[in-house]
């Protein structure tokens, strides 16, 4: 895998990164390092975090996921240098009163004390790519589709955002700056905002897309493209719905190695859990193994030569599932196949959203 430049920034990242949100959940720290070793062996150099994981998000797991990947640090001298270290500081409370007292705000002064809170967890003095985890203006996200003006609240606005993001840039706590499950006008905002007042500029974006899940492509896409913006794929395979492993049990039979969705409660009523989700899934993967394909290589290919996604971000509990995804790297799907994908598409219009 070559390089990639994320946006206009500095950062060299491979197109693959590695997600962590399992680690301190359903992967304990041991597998956890293994599974970070294995990334970096096979030639990942990108790992992607936030402060609110493990995931699902529980008082009791807030931050372990930083911790076990400062301990990864501390336990192999020179490590840090090697990787490209992305993390997040959480949005205004989404019914979790354990992340800033649940602060329906991101004010500045949060910002920068969830930055040092990271730093200290993830025993480094610096993080490469700082994401704000999602909006903290009135917006869908997370599945919701329509915008609703009359949730609308006084908040930090971008500017004061930017501001706090500049001072942790100055003083070299983070290296580049990114956001997280934003929307065309987020985006194109925080690019406004930082050229007219001389003020960080986001590298990346890092929102869901997945075969299930691309409302990307009809807008967001552009605004990317046209700012120098990365796309961070997350949730490739829709948290294992496009890997073939619910097609014919569901996720009430999670079978021999169960995910997410067939694991938590409250992740079964998630977008990637909807009845017509997994639908959609079913169809995809049925696609997939018509043309000699496994789910898995079919869904991660289809973001791996997608000219909108920079780095691909994989989210694995065990070596196996990390060897999978790694080793789909590099393979093409034929135009006819496109045009198949794009056919569910059309029938069955992104249903994870």
């Amino acid at each position: 895998m070559n390089l990639i430049s994320l946006g206009g920034s500095e950062l060299r990242v491979t197109p693959v990164c590695l997600g962590t949100m399992t680690f301190g959940e359903q992967v304990d720290q041991a597998g956890a390092h293994a599974l970070l070793d294995r990334a970096v062996e096979r030639g990942v150099n990108f790992i992607d975090t936030a402060e609110m994981y493990a995931v699902p998000a529980r008082r009791e797991t807030y931050g372990a996921t930083e911790r076990i990947i400062g301990e990864w640090f501390q336990a192999r001298p020179g490590m840090r240098e090697r990787v490209v270290l992305a993390t997040k500081v959480a949005g205004p409370s989404r019914n979790m009163d354990w992340v800033r007292n649940g602060s329906a705000d991101l004010t500045a002064a949060e910002i920068v004390q969830a930055c040092d809170d990271s730093l200290q967890r993830l025993r480094t003095d610096h993080i490469d790519l700082y994401q704000i985890h999602w909006p903290n203006r009135n917006v869908p996200m997370f599945g919701a589709l329509y915008f609703d003006p009359t949730k609308d609240r006084a908040y930090s606005s971008i500017h004061e955002q930017l501001e706090a993001m500049a001072r942790l840039v100055r003083a070299g706590k983070v290296r580049c700056i990114g956001l997280s499950n934003e929307t065309p006008y987020g985006v194109c905002e925080f690019v406004r905002v930082a050229e007219q007042h001389g003020l960080p500029r986001i590298a990346s974006v890092q929102n869901p897309y997945a075969l299930v899940s691309r409302s990307l492509d009809n807008g967001l896409d552009e605004s990317l493209y046209r700012h120098g913006v990365s796309l961070l794929a997350y949730s490739p395979l829709a948290f294992g719905a496009l890997t073939g492993k619910y097609d014919d049990v569901g996720l009430d039979t999670p079978g021999q190695q169960p995910g997410r969705l067939a694991i938590f409660e409250s992740m079964k009523q998630q977008r990637w859990g909807r009845p017509e989700a997994l639908e959609a899934a079913r169809q995809y993967n049925a696609l997939a193994r018509a043309h000699g394909l496994t789910p898995t290589r079919m869904a991660l290919a289809f973001c791996y030569t997608s000219w909108r996604v920079a780095s691909t971000i994989i989210g694995v509990t065990t070596r196996a599932q990390l060897d999978e995804n790694l080793d789909a790297w590099g393979t093409q799907l034929a135009p006819e196949l496109l045009a198949q994908i794009d056919a569910i598409r059309w029938k069955l219009r992104d249903p994870a959203q």
